[in-house]
C-alpha cells in the first residue's frame, strides 16, 4: 500500500497558524522545498510499498525530506528528531502545513523506511528540481 501523501489543504485553524503564514519564505529550507519535485519522489519510493493495513506508511515527503536533512546537515536519527520538533523549518520542508509540538512519527520509522528503500535507491534519487535552473539557497 502506498502512503497516503499530504497536500496541501489550505486550509485554516482558529488556533493555530498555517506555517507558510508565519514562516520567512526566502528561509533556504523554504525555497528548496519548492523546488524539489516531490511527486518524483512519491513515485521513485512508493515503488517498494507493499499493501499491509497493520502497517500504514508513512507519507513519502515526511520521510525523504528527514533522509535529505539527515544528509545534509550529517545528523543522528536522534538529533534529527530533537530538531525537527523545534524547527519550524524542518518541519515545513517534510510538508507539515502546521507546527506539530511532537513527533508524528516514531524515531525508528526513520531506520524501516531507509532499509525499505535501500541504499542503491536513496542514492540514485537526489531531490530533483521541479524547475531547470535551481535557484541558490545562499543569499
Amino acid at each position: 500500500m502506498r502512503p497516503r501523501e499530504r497536500r496541501e489543504t489550505g486550509e485554516q485553524d482558529l488556533f493555530r497558524s498555517r506555517l507558510d503564514q508565519i514562516l520567512d519564505m526566502n528561509h533556504p529550507l523554504v525555497r528548496l522545498a519548492r523546488t524539489v519535485d516531490w511527486r518524483f519522489l512519491e513515485g521513485r519510493f512508493g515503488e517498494v510499498y507493499t499493501d499491509d493495513p497493520c502497517h500504514p506508511p508513512l507519507p513519502t515527503r515526511l520521510m525523504a525530506g528527514l533522509a535529505i536533512l539527515k544528509h545534509t546537515y550529517d545528523l543522528s536519527d536522534e538529533v534529527l528528531c530533537e530538531r525537527w520538533v523545534e524547527n519550524p523549518y524542518y518541519q515545513y520542508f517534510c510538508g507539515e502545513e502546521f507546527f506539530q509540538h511532537r513527533l508524528v512519527f516514531d524515531r525508528s520509522s526513520m531506520t524501516r523506511w531507509r532499509n525499505r528503500m535501500g541504499e542503491d535507491r536513496l542514492r540514485q534519487s537526489p531531490p530533483r528540481p521541479r524547475r531547470s535552473s535551481r535557484p541558490s539557497c545562499h543569499g
